[in-house]
């Protein structure tokens, strides 16, 4: 595997495994207790949103730490606004698109199509995360070079 896709599957995968944990849970929970499809979207996509964000977040928080560590420096509250701005540049326009548009549509969607809850939030996420990728990793990238260096 080239080191591009093992450094990004580093990155995302243990995010996406949360996030998908997180999508369908909140999806069929508020399936479960509101009865709507609508609401049903709307939680798959807030509740795999924050738990893909916040392990992103954590794994940055603890990547600056360690590089001010060994700076004879301290993680600070400017650090962890540099933290903020990074992932701003990294996911700020792919998750404009996916979190306000692409993402709850193929929740509420993909479920009816299929004529399945669970598997239909399932097959959304994964839509969903096809366009939500190519700008995130390029944000990534272009990121690294300015926002990342914590030292």
């Amino acid at each position: 595997m080239p080191a591009k896709l093992r450094e990004w599957a580093r990155r995302y995968l243990p995010a996406e495994a949360l996030s998908l944990t997180a999508t369908v849970g909140g999806g069929l929970l508020a399936f479960r207790t509101t009865g709507s499809e609508l609401s049903t979207a709307l939680a798959a996509t807030w509740a795999g949103n924050v738990a893909f964000f916040g392990y992103i977040l954590l794994l940055d928080v603890r990547l600056a730490r360690r590089q001010r560590q060994a700076a004879g420096r301290a993680y600070t509250l400017a650090t962890f606004g540099q933290n903020l701005r990074a992932l701003v540049a990294e996911f700020g326009v792919a998750e404009l698109a996916d979190s306000l548009l692409i993402r709850p549509a193929l929740m509420l969607w993909v479920p009816r199509w299929l004529g399945h809850m669970g598997w239909g939030i399932t097959l959304a996420k994964f839509l969903a995360d096809v366009t939500f990728y190519i700008p995130a990793i390029i944000g990534y990238e272009l990121s690294k070079k300015r926002l990342r260096d914590f030292r």
